[in-house]
């Protein structure tokens, strides 16, 4: 066997070496699609149970001839975005006291509960991504 001949089949026994330990770690991380469709589905099933909840709750305080103050709109207000789902498909989710309401304390409460739920899911968002990009 001459040295040419040597040399092309320790290229071609390289070929054929197992795969490295990195790349055995890469391809080990990826998830399955199912995984992420449960979690979908469990996200959309809270929605619909906090969209559920909301509309016994505002039944039961409309019984109630007192009006919505500061906690309620902070409730209200923080519960709002969960209502979405239920809004796309048609049902009417009461996330807003329109007729009895304190007024500006309400309005102040419901304005702080939004916020404080953008803040809570923009800055896990954020904070995710921002762990995403530091992965390898």
């Amino acid at each position: 066997m001459t040295n040419d001949e040597a040399r092309k089949m320790s290229k071609s026994r390289d070929k054929l070496a197992p795969m490295t330990a990195s790349t055995i770690l890469v391809s080990a991380r990826a998830r399955p699609r199912w995984n992420w469709v449960a979690r979908l589905a469990a996200i959309l099933l809270l929605a619909f149970v906090i969209g559920w909840t909301l509309n016994r709750v505002a039944q039961r305080l409309d019984r109630n001839h007192r009006p919505a103050g500061f906690v309620r709109g902070l409730v209200q207000g923080a519960l709002m975005p969960a209502s979405m789902p239920n809004l796309l498909i048609g049902h009417d989710v009461v996330i807003y006291a329109e007729k009895n309401n304190n007024g500006v304390f309400y309005k102040l409460g419901y304005t702080m509960g939004g916020n404080a739920c953008g803040a809570i899911f923009f800055g896990m968002f954020y904070w995710r991504l921002k762990r995403w990009r530091r992965r390898p």
